[in-house]
């Protein structure tokens, strides 16, 4: 009778053990928010989302053990800047993505915005390119999810342009969120150098600065980012690695 008990009280400790495991193994889910935004302001021109911004970020995670979930203001198939497309751009995350597909398929298959929410996610992360300047800049359900997630204390993440997508976005005392943060993005030095400083909406740099945020940066074209609390932001296409990085290990911190 005592070792049919000590048995079953065995093998109750494995279970309890197991269950254990099982909850603090939980998977991670981050979501990933892009642009759905196509026009280069009224130059006739095609924007959207920076590949590399998109592909570095989602491979290093992915690898991680990371589930993540696409979702756009439109849904569908996000709009892929051309120029990030060109030889002079590629890097081995996007050689990867163009070669994968069944990540061409899920990227294609965006979730719309008011499909998602954050109680579903561990953190957000918003990859740049010239389209959010247009349209997450102001979309009223991306600036409900940002709050959201930092509300409710879960990192909040943003590359190269889609700092954009903090524009309009206000702390709990209505606020700037960004005020009195440490950030960075998109520099001003940058954007005259691909010769667009008179055709976006804003510069980055200086909307973060109005808004009242601690605005740093890196030299042009170097990986550079900041973190602030549960803020991580990125200054540009070189930063994307990086900022993954910083998103993951500050998920694993709290």
């Amino acid at each position: 009778m005592k070792i049919l008990l000590k048995v079953i009280l065995f093998g109750m400790l494995s279970m309890l053990s197991i269950n254990t495991y099982s909850q603090n193994s939980k998977k991670l889910k981050v979501l990933f928010v892009v642009t759905s935004h196509d026009q280069l302001g009224d130059t006739g021109e095609k924007t959207g989302l920076w590949i590399e911004e998109f592909a570095a970020p989602y491979y290093y995670l992915v690898d991680q053990g990371v589930e993540i979930i696409i979702a756009s203001p439109k849904g569908g198939k996000p709009p892929i800047d051309p120029k990030s497309t060109l030889s002079d751009y590629q890097t081995e995350a996007t050689k990867r993505f163009y070669a994968d597909s069944k990540t061409q398929l899920i990227f294609s298959k965006t979730k719309k915005l008011t499909q998602v929410k954050q109680d579903d996610f561990d953190a957000v992360f918003y990859p740049g390119g010239h389209g959010p300047l247009w349209d997450l800049s102001k979309d009223k359900n991306s600036i409900k999810i940002i709050e959201s997630f930092y509300n409710n204390d879960k990192p909040i993440a943003f590359v190269c342009h889609a700092p954009a997508a903090l524009q309009k976005v206000k702390d709990k005392n209505g606020q700037p969120l960004v005020k009195g943060k440490k950030v960075t993005g998109f520099t001003n030095g940058e954007e005259a150098a691909v010769q667009l400083t008179d055709v976006v909406p804003f510069l980055i740099e200086d909307m973060l600065t109005e808004k009242g945020a601690f605005y740093e940066k890196g030299a042009d074209w170097s990986s550079f980012a900041t973190t602030d609390g549960i803020l991580i932001t990125g200054q540009n296409p070189q930063s994307a690695n990086l900022v993954a990085q910083l998103l993951l290990e500050k998920i694993n911190k709290l």
